[in-house]
């Protein structure tokens, strides 16, 4: 047997029962956070405006890390769906602003989402690592 704690954090969504997912779920201090939407889950308002939305989708993502004592600074990776090309550069400023100085490994695709969703996001973090800092290498690709 392992002494290792799995924590799964539910929000509340009906698709969490209906396709059997987590919000969260914590390894460990593995952290995975679900793809997140920038709607306001509480109010379930959605603006139309993309940088709106990349917002809240971070306000989600930062609720869910703090569910599990953690924070964006621990964020060792993301994974960014943005479905329209015209949208990009405000996600990426947004995504500059969040995480600048915590730089994880990113993958942007561009993807059909659901409804008027303009952009998802899924991170995943190992709790403590934004208190380490972090030694950078430059290579030539």
């Amino acid at each position: 047997m392992s002494d290792l704690e799995v924590t799964k954090v539910k929000s509340g969504s009906p698709y969490e029962e209906k396709a059997s997912y987590s919000r969260v779920t914590m390894v460990g201090d593995m952290i995975f956070v679900s793809n997140t939407a920038g709607i306001d889950y509480k109010s379930r308002v959605l603006s139309s405006d993309i940088r709106e939305q990349t917002l809240q989708c971070f306000k989600n993502i930062e609720g869910a890390l703090a569910s599990v004592g953690a924070t964006l600074a621990d964020v060792v990776r993301s994974r960014v769906a943005i479905p329209r090309a015209e949208d990009k550069e405000s996600v990426l400023a947004v995504l500059g602003e969040k995480f600048r100085g915590i730089d994880p490994a990113s993958t942007i695709t561009a993807t059909p989402l659901a409804g008027d969703y303009r952009v998802e996001i899924e991170v995943t973090a190992y709790r403590g690592v934004g208190k380490t800092e972090a030694k950078y290498i430059k290579i030539d690709l």
